[in-house]
């Protein structure tokens, strides 16, 4: 049963039950809808404590119901049910109140909870806003400051966070149900505050709304759903309680069917579920306990402080005591910036340090769990660590490289225990960025390729399950990306305009500007990896800017110019004359925004679509995983095979067609003729 009730006196209890997070099904709004019919009823009742059998109080909307018709009773009539109830409702909170399981507290007379309870509105960051009045009722209880910041970022409030602005009415240490009867006893012996309904909302400052607007504007970049959020919240202070409700049904019912929701559902949906892929279903995974990492270079301090915030012990190798020195500084260096920035306190940070070993003998690795290898690279520096970790490893360690374009079959050529190796392959900054491209070897043990993920799983990371090749999913994209754009320039456009357009599109910097940060040796010497395999890549203005060691802002030049300790690009007389000397015999078109985009998605596209025919990625969503993880691809266009599939897959292939006759990009692939044909990649995925 969805709902039970039981009597602690003269207080009731009522319970749902809907494992494995307590979602608003339309049976669970009947059953809590009919539950406040007979609590009003019943005289014997003086006050009722929502509480949530399992992890979890109600964790939001049933996400089986995303893509049908809201049926009755519809959530905003049980919120408002709750609310006019003669009997007083507390809601008792544990895990997490998000969503409409917030909106349903907002509902009640009072909310209390456990402190590791957490409590929030995330609906912008699914393309919608709160449909039950969470717009109009969060203001009248935390503000209108509060409510903006919570509603407009989707970002949730710990309890204790809640408790201090008065959103929280009481933290409970001990049995919450018990201490949410003995409250609901307590504020029955005095008079009750008003309905939220009925409260009214403290007007904020004149240049409140201008400022906001700005701030939200800059942060959506694109997405429809916060500033639509935002007018929600101005129209619920400056109107009456029933008009800012029905403008917030309203709003919520236009985004729930746009393009961008359809298009953050599918990542929703996608993320969840990246970490138990099916073909790993019922697989066990080795235990991890402890780790270590092989590198003290960025990549590798990035690596050990994640497995640091996950708790786990971790041992830090270098090759001599200076670079140690210098690996564990950088590793103290991230925990140091976490406690400057307020992320965590600096009792915490002491703690993560300690769990650091640090040493230059690989004979201290003879009992770990896992062993990441991030040093240069280097194939033949990497498979000398791998030597050397076969040698003096329990013969049941996962052994893994972090390599980004080096084969992993290669790597492990010759180690004994070939079926514990397999790629994991982070992006930088480790700690930060939560991709995880994880490459099994031949090799590979299954109960190994299930360690990776749930590895993922303990780090907070995506994991996707790339094949082995070239780049695997990602940077194999991403050159596609880098040579066409280097096509725009060769037919008549300019870094900026290329760099302005997709930050139109919503990335957060365009390819050349994201080249200069990074350094441009980098791919410089991928290249230089691929002739010798007899590869001929597109390059040909990188080469040339490589060539006078314009390698970025780290030399002060590369696809833009930078004066002394100033990171702003400047447009480049240099540049301009490399271009126009590589651009001779190139066919010349006036590009506009929209023309950038599709030279650049579109191909990228057929590149993700070749990826699937040669299996480097079992499915579509796992390309958009990466391309939004990894690469900033803008997460309200879904990733770029979901957005190719909104847009009409002949129509892309339509684009393909029109430059690919000038030789500015590869015809449509045999894959993406397939998935347009048949309705959706999935149709040609065997």
């Amino acid at each position: 049963m969805a709902v039970n009730i039981e009597y602690r006196g003269e207080i009731a209890v009522v319970t749902l039950d809907n494992p494995p997070v307590n979602a608003l099904s339309r049976a669970v709004r009947q059953a809590l809808f009919d539950a406040t019919e007979a609590l009003d009823a019943d005289p014997s009742v003086k006050a009722v404590v929502l509480a949530c059998a399992g992890r979890t109080f109600i964790a939001g909307a049933d996400v089986g119901e995303f893509e049908k018709p809201p049926e009755p009773p519809h959530l905003p009539d049980l919120v408002e049910r709750i609310e006019r109830a003669e009997k007083p409702w507390i809601a008792a909170i544990h895990g997490s109140a998000l969503g409409g399981g917030f909106e349903v507290a907002l509902g009640c007379r009072f909310r209390v909870a456990v402190p590791s309870a957490n409590i929030g509105l995330p609906e912008v960051r699914l393309g919608i806003v709160p449909g039950a009045g969470g717009t109009v009722r969060l203001p009248r209880l935390a503000g209108v400051e509060m409510a903006v910041d919570m509603v407009t970022t989707g970002k949730p409030l710990v309890a204790p966070e809640a408790a201090a602005t008065g959103v929280i009415d009481a933290l409970i240490e001990d049995d919450l149900v018990a201490g949410a009867v003995a409250f609901a006893r307590q504020v029955l012996g005095r008079p009750l505050p008003n309905r939220l309904r009925d409260r009214a909302i403290s007007a904020p400052s004149d240049t409140f709304w201008d400022a906001a607007a700005k701030a939200v504007a800059a942060r959506a970049r694109g997405e429809e759903a916060p500033p639509r959020a935002l007018a929600c919240l101005r129209r619920a202070a400056e109107q009456d309680f029933d008009a800012a409700i029905a403008f917030e049904r309203e709003t919520f019912l236009a985004l729930r069917g746009s393009a961008q929701a359809a298009a953050l559902r599918h990542v929703f949906f996608a993320e969840r579920a990246a970490t138990r892929p099916p073909e790993l279903a019922g697989t066990v995974p080795v235990s991890i306990r402890s780790a270590a990492v092989i590198g003290g270079g960025t990549m590798g301090v990035g690596i050990a402080a994640a497995l640091r915030d996950a708790n786990l012990p971790v041992t830090l190798v270098e090759r001599d005591a200076a670079a140690l020195g210098r690996g564990v500084s950088r590793v103290r260096g991230i925990f140091d910036s976490a406690v400057k920035r307020g992320r965590i306190a600096a009792d915490v940070a002491a703690e993560r340090m300690a769990g650091v070993t640090a040493t230059t003998d690989y004979a201290g690795l003879a009992d770990v769990d896992l062993v990441i290898e991030a040093v240069f690279e280097d194939l033949e520096v990497k498979r000398d660590v791998f030597q050397r970790l076969a040698a003096v490893c329990r013969y049941d360690a996962v052994l893994a490289t972090n390599t980004s374009y080096l084969d992993p079959e290669t790597i492990a050529e010759g180690i004994g225990g070939p079926e514990r190796f397999l790629g994991l392959h982070f992006f930088s900054p480790a700690h930060v960025m939560k991709l995880l491209e994880i490459v099994p070897a031949k090799a590979t043990a299954p109960e190994v390729l299930a360690t990776g993920f749930a590895l993922a799983r303990m780090l907070g990371k995506i994991p996707v399950r790339a094949g082995t090749c070239d780049g695997f999913i990602g940077n194999r994209m991403l050159k596609v990306t880098r040579a066409q754009a280097e096509r725009l320039l060769l037919s008549g456009a300019t870094p900026a305009a290329v760099d302005a357009a997709m930050r139109g599109f919503g990335l957060p910097m365009g390819p050349f500007e994201a080249q200069d940060l990074g350094g441009l040796d980098i791919a410089a010497l991928q290249r230089q990896t691929a002739r010798t395999r007899g590869e001929t890549p597109f390059a040909p203005i990188a080469d040339r800017l490589c060539a006078q060691e314009r390698f970025g802002q780290k030399s002060g030049g590369g696809w833009y110019d930078y004066a002394p300790g100033d990171r702003t690009p400047r447009p480049s007389d240099t540049v301009s004359a490399i271009i126009a000397e590589a651009a001779e015999g190139y066919p010349r078109r006036e590009w506009d925004e929209a023309s950038i985009v599709s030279m650049i998605v579109w191909p990228m596209v057929n590149e993700g679509a070749r990826i699937l025919e040669d299996k480097t990625a079992l499915r579509a969503s796992d390309v958009d995983l990466v391309k939004i993880h990894g690469y900033g691809f803008p997460r309200w266009r879904g990733g770029p095979m979901h957005y190719a599939e909104a847009h009409g897959l002949d129509r892309v292939i339509g684009a393909l067609d029109a430059v690919s006759s000038d030789g500015l990009a590869d015809p449509a692939c045999e894959f993406l003729l397939c998935a347009a044909a048949r309705g959706g990649f999935s149709a040609c995925i065997r």
